[in-house]
């Protein structure tokens, strides 16, 4: 995903020329005591070394042997409203970010505003899902690593997003009705207990637990901190350096 650029090169071999050159000189003048010999051959030797380590550079940028491809891969969050989705996938794509990989957020709140008229049935959230899926792996075929959280609550669509997606990590956010349901600042679950909202996974549909995910976090047991390490151990030992 990353590769050197020209300009990068030339910086490198700027530096690395300056300070080259300077022992250079220095030694030329203590083997000869003839200054004006030294900076000469110095001048003489950054100009030809810089335009051969560039070249040199370059070439190699060339050569594959050595190299190795970082693949792309959809990272899925899914489970109930405020089984702490988002905080967790937010942290693990700063992670990523900090990894200096080419990675890319998407959550619901982001997506839902670009399809304005999509409501909460089950069929609205299924094609909503889709839609999600088909954009992430989107951003996949473009070597983008995709971190998405989605309560994505019917496993039609999870299995949607997984086939069309090449490389599908779900992560489930195994937690209970009761406990998401204390960890609710914004009062979401008492709304639709109230009736205020529809169709609300846990409350009035039933969230369809993933069956085989890639990694569960045991939201109730585990910190945030040992979550993102318990991800990013997996995505290091089995995509990232397989």
């Amino acid at each position: 995903m990353q590769y050197e650029t020209k300009k990068r090169s030339i910086l490198k071999a700027i530096s690395w020329r300056t300070w080259a050159t300077m022992t250079t000189a220095v030694l030329v003048f203590v083997f000869t005591g003839k200054f004006a010999l030294a900076i000469t051959i110095g001048l003489l030797e950054v100009f030809a070394k810089m335009a051969l380590y560039f070249f040199h550079e370059r070439l190699w940028q060339k050569i594959g042997y050595g190299k190795k491809e970082i693949p792309s891969f959809v990272l899925w969050f899914t489970g109930l409203p405020a089984s702490g989705k988002k905080e967790l996938a937010d942290r693990v794509y700063q992670q990523l970010k900090a990894d200096k990989l080419k990675v890319e957020r998407l959550d619901s709140h982001d997506v839902r505003p670009l399809f304005p008229e999509t409501g909460f049935s089950p069929e609205e959230v299924n094609r909503h899902v889709k839609r999600a899926g088909h954009l992430c792996a989107m951003l996949e075929k473009n070597g983008v690593i995709v971190v998405a959280s989605f309560v994505s609550p019917y496993v039609k669509s999870r299995i949607f997003a997984r086939g069309v997606a090449t490389n599908f990590v779900e992560v489930y956010m195994r937690s209970t009705v009761e406990a998401c349901e204390r960890r609710d600042a914004k009062g979401h679950y008492a709304k639709a207990r109230a009736g205020e909202y529809q169709n609300f996974p846990g409350v009035d549909v039933d969230y369809d637990v993933p069956e085989n995910p890639e990694i569960t976090i045991d939201v109730d047991l585990v910190s945030v901190d040992d979550a993102v390490k318990q991800i990013t151990t997996y995505l290091r030992s089995n995509i990232l350096n397989s």
